[in-house]
């Protein structure tokens, strides 16, 4: 790689740390070029991005983004996972090292918060953004579909009523 492919890759490191809100560092040693693409699948429908990286350009790319305390980290082949949302890099990273134990969770970054395994695993467990969303339209709908319920339930009752009283006089 020569200098100018060197400066290619730091500006597009450093630009997807500057819009990822979360980073999750990885160990991804004797992972297959199939198991990457599969992960980088996931990671794509999820919202989230995984890259191979250069320890060295990562380090460099990390200075003056919030993830600069993750330089530690980039030790060994690692990768890391980034997305928008706080939680789609950690939830397909932590579903995929459970199947696959070539796939490392070393640590991550929650803004300037620092992760460790733990903290990573803890963040995948949370509801993504768009769970979150989804049950708050069903809270918001609830409230309305029983307001209705209650609101059809005395028409009804008056229409058996209406209905019992058209029999009675039918029947007589």
């Amino acid at each position: 790689m020569n200098r100018t492919q060197k400066t290619e890759k730091i500006a597009a490191l450093q630009e997807s740390f500057r819009t990822a809100n979360m980073v999750v560092v990885t160990r991804q040693g004797g992972m297959t070029v199939a198991e990457s693409t599969d992960l980088r699948r996931q990671m794509l429908a999820a919202g989230a991005s995984f890259r191979v990286t250069k320890n060295r350009l990562a380090r460099i790319a990390l200075q003056g983004t919030q993830f600069e305390h993750l330089a530690d980290l980039f030790t060994g082949p690692t990768a890391i996972a980034f997305s928008q949302d706080a939680v789609a890099a950690a939830k397909v990273a932590v579903d995929y090292a459970k199947k696959n134990e070539k796939l490392q969770i070393i640590g991550g970054g929650l803004g300037p918060q620092l992760l460790d395994q733990k903290g990573v695993e803890a963040l995948a467990s949370l509801p993504s953004l768009d769970e979150l969303r989804a049950r708050l339209v069903g809270m918001i709908q609830t409230p309305a579909t029983r307001i209705a319920g209650v609101l059809q339930a005395p028409a009804g009752q008056l229409a058996r009523v209406f209905g019992a009283y058209a029999k009675k006089d039918e029947a007589a």
